[in-house]
């Protein structure tokens, strides 16, 4: 608004921008500036403007997009080694319409390569480090957009969520992170990693930024035959039977996961729960005690479905049509095999190896059929949780920021950073991560909020009572 209102120019907040991208160089959140490219846009929106001309609702502000949607300007590359280089001949749908509004991309960030990871340590760029000690991870796999945000280099960055990599970043940084209903905003031009789960959203500071946002960015793509109606207008036309937005009346019930309150979760994230439930009791809400049994199976079911998925969607990557292609080629199994090995991070491949195993022959009934029927009992755990309460609030993850290495060689425990986070993927239901204050050694403290399917914009909204 101050934009339009020739209060302060696009320009002058592009270069302010890029100063706080050298400024905070040494977190390593970016992969690509976008320097010349933003202050061309911006003089552009700003000449606009002295015409009269009427411009976007984002006109001139910056904004930091994870480098795994596909754009003109500068490489895709994923963060991957195997697609250094590749430029690509597309835009995604979401950038598209970010930017349709005059939103000024200032740089691509930093991610776990292929966004398989929880700290960005799997980059092959190196990691992220946290907004608030440098010793610490940033959250995966979204990490440099999270921080981007976090350290107020950019209004609002992109992320994609396949099973928390929004939302646990965000609150590993202090700032919110939504992981939309799936379908809600098209995945047309974004490198795909499990297909069923992937969900685009946003990092901002505030939940009005984030309802901006959505608004902005939801809406049926005919590119991606997945995509729902935009989120302000399920209530219309053919929908309007579906739509809990605003057949519903406001919130009163909000359940607390019974399962998720125990030892396995720092002390500090529990205390966050307890004054966040504390808070809204304050405000009349009632709080309700959810037994949802079925959820401890959440974190295996993922980890078949997602490397199933990751092992198809990577397949493509050989080295014949595009991105990186190894010097070491003899015949062409040579080349397939030399690329893959160099090309990929050690957590691509295990992902891929796990992925091939469980849809091999005589393990596909063992393993991948009985991962398909658990996911549907976890839709339906959350179906019945929602006949008793509006709106779950949980953890995002049962610890804050860890430190740089602590887990990275140890597979299993980095997965276990995604035990309250990947169930709401498998269901398809919205989760928004809300900053919950600090602990006593500085750490940012998060929690989530979870809504039935299409809630989203009632989700955002109730965010706003746990301020």
């Amino acid at each position: 608004m101050k934009i339009a209102n020739k209060e302060i120019s696009a320009e002058s907040l592009v270069r302010e921008a890029l100063e706080k991208v050298k400024k905070y160089a040494d977190y390593n959140i970016f992969t690509f500036v976008n320097e010349e490219g933003a202050l061309k846009k911006a003089k552009q929106i700003d000449a606009a403007i002295s015409r009269g001309e009427k411009v976007g609702r984002l006109a001139g502000v910056p904004y930091a997009l994870k480098d795994i949607f596909l754009s003109r300007e500068g490489d895709t590359t994923a963060s991957a080694h195997i697609l250094e280089g590749c430029a690509s001949p597309v835009t995604a749908t979401a950038v598209e319409k970010l930017e349709a509004e005059g939103a000024i991309m200032i740089g691509r960030t930093n991610l776990d390569a292929f966004a398989h990871g929880s700290s960005t340590e799997n980059s092959y760029f190196g990691p992220t480090l946290n907004a608030y000690d440098k010793e610490r991870v940033a959250g995966g796999s979204s990490g440099g957009s999270a921080v981007a945000v976090a350290l107020n280099i950019v209004e609002f960055a992109t992320g994609t969520d396949t099973g928390g990599s929004i939302r646990q970043p965000a609150s590993f940084n202090g700032v919110y992170g939504f992981k939309p209903t799936y379908g809600t905003i098209s995945r047309y031009g974004v490198v795909a990693m499990a297909s069923s789960l992937d969900c685009i959203g946003f990092f901002t500071r505030t939940p009005e930024d984030m309802d901006l946002l959505m608004s902005i960015a939801s809406g049926q793509d005919p590119k991606d035959m997945t995509t729902l109606p935009d989120y302000y207008n399920l209530s219309t036309g053919s929908n309007a039977a579906a739509s809990p937005i605003d057949a519903n009346p406001p919130a009163r019930t909000i359940g607390i996961v019974k399962d998720f309150d125990n030892d396995a979760v720092d002390i500090n994230i529990r205390n966050a729960l307890k004054e966040k439930c504390e808070l809204l009791k304050s405000k009349g809400y009632e709080i309700v005690e959810l037994e949802m049994p079925v959820l401890r199976y959440a974190l295996a079911t993922y980890y078949i479905i997602q490397p199933a998925e990751v092992a198809s969607n990577l397949s493509r990557y050989d080295g014949v049509r595009y991105g990186f292609r190894s010097e070491k080629s003899g015949g062409l199994n040579e080349l397939y095999e030399n690329t893959r090995n160099e090309g990929f991070m050690p957590e691509n491949k295990r992902r891929i190896m796990i992925g091939n195993f469980v849809l091999s022959s005589g393990f596909y009934d063992a393993y991948f059929l009985k991962a398909a029927k658990a996911r549907t009992l976890i839709i339906k755990e959350y179906e019945k949780a929602f006949q008793k309460c509006d709106f779950i609030l949980t953890p995002v993850s049962p610890n804050p920021a860890f430190k740089l290495g602590e887990k990275v060689n140890d597979p299993v425990a980095m997965y276990l950073e995604d035990l309250m986070s990947v169930s709401l993927n498998l269901a398809g239901v919205p989760g928004l991560a809300i900053p919950a204050g600090f602990a006593p050694d500085g750490r940012a403290l998060g929690l989530q909020l979870v809504g039935p399917r299409r809630s989203d914009k009632a989700l955002i909204e109730f965010s706003k009572e746990l301020r």
